[in-house]
C-alpha cells in the first residue's frame, strides 16, 4: 500500500473528497487517553475549544445557535437572511454573547458600521469569492474599519493572493460540496473537498500568505473533521451536522411518528422566495436534540483521532503527513453493517 503525503494527494490524478482518503497512524502514540488531546485553537484572535464554525444558513445559524456555540467554545456565524442582525444590534447584552455575523454585498451600510464598531468578525457571505465585487467590498471594509473578515467561497487557490491583498483574514473553501448545494450539478463548477482544500493550502504555503483556511462543505462526521485539520485546515464550517438540533432555527415537525426539522441551502427557493436560478435544495432531517450533544460527539471523535495520530495538539495533527487513498470497496468496508 502506498502512503501519500499532502503534496502527493494534491498531485493525485483524480479530484478527491473525504470518503476517498483515510489518516494512517504511523507512530507509537504517547497519548494514553483521548482526554489528553487538546483540540483548542486560536482563530482570528479568538480562543476556540474546538475548530468549529457554523455555516451562516437560515436553518442552521440563528441567534440561539450562535449563542450556544459561543458557550461551547465554538464560533457561530449568524445568518443574514432574516431579522437576526437587527435583533442583535438592538440588544446590547446579546452582542456580548455572539462573535461572528454574515453580511451580503447589499447589506445596509449602517448595519455594517455597527457590526464593525462592536468588533464582530464579519463574514462576507457569497457563493463565489473570485469576483471583483467581493474583492472591492472586502477592500472597502478593511479600509473603513478595524475588523476581521471571512470571505468565500473558493474551489482552488489561484486567486488566494488577491483575496489576501483585498484584506481577507480567512477564506471558506469548497464549492458545490454541501449536502443541499446543487451548484456543481447546475453549473459544472467545483472539485472534491480534499482537492479544494489542498490546492488552497499549498497556494498559501508557497506564497507565504497570512490567511486562515476554513474547510466548508462535505463534512459528515467527526472523522471528516479530523481529516480536514490534518490536511491543513485551520477550522471547519458545518451545516448539516448542526442542522436539526434544538438551537437551529425552525419548528420541530412530527411526521410518521418521528420528529424533523427543515434544512435548506442558502440558494434554495425557500430562501430566495422568487423564481430565479436555484442552486440549493430543501429537505427535512431528523430532530437531534441539543446541539451540545453534537459538539460533544465531535470533540470525542477529534480527540480520538488525535490520540491515534500521536497528536496532543491540532498543530501536531497538521504536522502528520500520512494518508491512504481508498478504493470504493475499502471505503464500504469501513461502514457499520446492520
Amino acid at each position: 500500500m502506498k502512503i501519500y503525503s499532502r503534496k502527493e494527494l494534491n498531485d493525485y490524478k483524480l479530484s478527491l473528497t473525504y470518503d476517498d482518503i483515510s489518516l494512517i497512524p504511523f507512530e507509537i502514540s504517547q497519548i494514553k487517553s483521548r482526554a489528553q488531546a487538546n483540540p483548542a485553537t486560536e482563530f482570528l484572535g479568538k480562543r476556540l475549544q474546538l475548530p468549529v464554525l457554523s455555516s451562516p444558513m437560515d436553518t442552521v445559524s440563528g441567534i440561539r445557535m450562535a449563542e450556544e456555540l459561543e458557550r461551547l467554545g465554538c464560533l457561530g456565524v449568524l445568518n443574514r437572511f432574516d431579522s437576526s442582525l437587527n435583533e442583535l444590534l438592538e440588544n446590547e447584552e446579546l452582542t456580548s454573547r455572539i462573535s461572528a455575523v454574515s453580511i451580503g454585498l447589499n447589506t445596509n451600510e449602517e448595519i455594517i458600521t455597527k457590526l464593525a464598531e462592536r468588533k464582530f468578525i464579519i463574514c462576507i457571505d457569497t457563493a463565489n469569492a473570485n469576483n471583483v465585487t467581493v474583492l472591492n467590498k472586502c477592500e472597502e471594509l478593511k479600509t473603513k474599519y478595524d475588523v476581521k473578515l471571512i470571505v468565500g467561497n473558493v474551489a482552488c487557490g489561484s486567486t488566494l493572493k488577491d483575496l489576501v491583498n483585498a484584506g481577507a483574514d480567512a477564506v471558506r473553501i469548497g464549492i458545490g460540496g454541501g449536502s443541499v448545494c446543487t451548484t456543481s450539478i447546475q453549473t459544472g463548477i467545483g472539485i472534491g473537498q480534499v482537492s479544494s482544500l489542498l490546492d488552497v493550502y499549498f497556494a498559501r504555503e508557497e506564497a507565504n500568505l497570512n490567511i486562515a483556511l476554513i474547510a466548508d462543505g462535505g463534512i459528515k462526521s467527526p472523522g471528516d473533521i479530523a481529516k480536514a485539520i490534518a490536511l491543513g485546515a485551520d477550522a471547519v464550517m458545518l451545516g448539516r451536522m448542526l442542522a436539526g438540533t434544538k438551537e437551529a432555527p425552525g419548528e420541530v415537525i412530527k411526521y410518521n411518528d418521528q420528529l424533523w426539522k427543515k434544512y435548506r441551502g442558502s440558494a434554495s427557493f425557500g430562501v430566495k422566495m422568487k423564481n430565479e436560478f436555484i442552486e440549493g435544495e430543501e429537505t427535512m432531517i431528523p430532530y437531534k436534540g441539543p446541539v451540545e450533544n453534537v459538539i460533544n460527539a465531535i470533540s470525542d471523535g477529534l480527540r480520538s483521532a488525535m490520540s491515534y495520530m500521536n497528536s496532543f495538539t491540532l498543530e501536531e495533527l497538521r504536522s502528520k503527513n500520512s494518508f491512504a487513498v481508498l478504493s470504493n470497496s475499502s471505503y464500504i468496508e469501513r461502514l457499520p453493517r446492520k
